[in-house]
């Protein structure tokens, strides 16, 4: 089959630029594994009328001017705004960690920035770690403390990542900001929301194109000798498009529990966090995101996982280096660009995907 470019994997990488290529009049032969697009920003309504993120929340979150605008083309936007809740017995704390989690937790009433400051200067002073960072651990116990450390963090990372937060790499940790005042969102990026059909939809208008050829439940490695194509744009497993030639690259998974409480509302947040012994690490009831009105609310248990579909890289010294030999052999390659989560090993908000994408794509077809 003669294709002027082929692309692999109908998430918001595959799919952003397919549509870069397509409106550059390139012909393209868009494959996806699964039977639906969207990747893992894939989303339905169920039963109850509710729509269910079907690999766990995603918010759109971005400063960049690029990526929101190319979304909008193709998807109007709710302005919610994300907030998330720590579950500490009884309590429910705000975070990221702000005054309010503060004075919640030790029982305080500290009532300015400054005196917030002072008080994470006095943990931290207490606390030992290295400097610099050279871990997940040493990034936070340096901004809040040993204590804020055990409480939310600790046992809340070491589910997610079944080991050790000091044999983490400290990127994994850096991603976690601190507010000095009651700020309670979590992202605080000037443009925020859920599209109000979901993402399925907005990836499905995306790929609407009289140059896009898109083709469901197709292995790229089962029908790349049928392809004939100058670019190819992959964004599968890195590890596999080179038969695991350095060995396997790691990643985390979930399992995903969903249930319906027949009540109007489970928790007083979208996304609740449980820092405890706990085999679940949140919960999230997904009615929150688009203001859906029901008697009964879908909630979603997280268990994480090591086998299965991959989530999250696990950035850890042996697979960072795993990680560069396969990238040296990407360089050899002239007609592949490698681009997203899976393909670069690397983590990416949805906006930064997108804008790698527009890019990375654009800057071959301008």
């Amino acid at each position: 089959m003669q294709q002027d470019c082929l692309v692999v994997g109908a998430g918001f990488a595959g799919s952003t630029a397919a549509r870069v290529l397509a409106e550059a009049g390139k012909r393209v032969l868009l494959i996806e594994e699964q039977e639906t697009v969207a990747g893992h920003c894939h989303d339905y309504q169920d039963s109850n009328g509710i729509t269910v993120h079907s690999y766990g929340p995603h918010i759109f979150h971005t400063n960049s001017k690029a990526a929101w605008s190319f979304v909008t083309r193709f998807a109007r936007f709710n302005s919610y705004q994300h907030r998330v809740l720590s579950r500490i017995g009884d309590q429910f704390l705000p975070f990221p960690v702000n005054r309010g989690t503060i004075n919640m937790l030790f029982d305080l009433s500290l009532t300015a920035g400054r005196e917030v400051r002072a008080f994470l200067q006095e943990e931290v002073g207490r606390a030992t770690y290295n400097d610099p960072p050279q871990n997940f651990r040493d990034v936070v116990v340096s901004q809040v403390g040993e204590r804020l450390y055990e409480t939310l963090f600790k046992a809340y990372t070491m589910k997610q990542w079944e080991r050790d937060p000091e044999e983490l790499d400290p990127s994994v940790a850096r991603r976690i900001p601190i507010r000095f005042d009651d700020e309670d969102r979590y992202f605080t990026d000037t443009h925020q929301g859920v599209p109000l059909k979901g993402y399925t939809r907005l990836v499905e208008a995306i790929l609407d194109h009289p140059n896009i050829t898109l083709e469901l439940g197709q292995d790229y490695f089962d029908s790349k000798k049928n392809v004939d194509a100058g670019l190819t744009v992959y964004t599968g497993p890195l590890d596999r498009f080179f038969d695991y030639k350095y060995g396997e690259l790691q990643y985390r998974s979930l399992r995903l529990e969903l249930k319906t409480a027949d009540k109007e509302h489970h928790q007083p947040a979208a996304v609740v966090n449980y820092p405890d012994q706990r085999p679940w690490t949140r919960i999230t009831e997904y009615k929150y995101f688009l203001s859906e009105v029901s008697k009964r609310t879908t909630i979603c248990y997280e268990y994480p996982q090591s086998r299965g579909k991959p989530f999250y890289v696990v950035l850890t010294a042996d697979n960072l280096n795993r990680r560069e030999r396969y990238m040296e052999e990407v360089k050899t390659l002239d007609k592949v660009i490698f681009l997203g989560r899976l393909a670069e090993y690397q983590y990416y908000n949805m906006d930064q995907v997108i804008e790698a994408a527009l890019r990375r794509v654009g800057a071959l077809v301008s």
